[in-house]
């Protein structure tokens, strides 16, 4: 199994509510791709930025899915509601 971590910026404020809606709407066009298991949105307990947990069976499947039309609509989607860019960092699963 393949796992990215994004570490998203700082919401613009007032747009916590649309940001949290984009990330449904999101989950919804890229659990069509082949591949897809699951995006998780994580809440920070304290200070700090949501960051979110995407599930692919490969590598492969998330660089399909990275160079997708679909990817563009939806980085384009949510930027109006971020403050700066986010970070990824990428994973394979190798003990469960």
């Amino acid at each position: 199994m393949f796992v990215s971590m994004v570490q998203f910026p700082e919401i613009k404020a007032g747009k916590e509510e649309d940001f949290k809606a984009w990330f449904v709407w999101a989950n919804s066009e890229f659990s069509k791709f082949p591949g897809f298991i699951r995006r998780s949105l994580l809440e920070p307990e304290q200070d700090g930025n949501y960051a979110a947990i995407i599930e692919m069976n490969s590598k492969e499947d998330f660089l399909r899915l990275h160079a997708s039309p679909v990817h563009t609509e939806v980085a384009q989607k949510v930027a109006p509601l971020l403050a700066g860019s986010g970070s990824a960092r990428f994973y394979r699963i190798v003990i469960k």
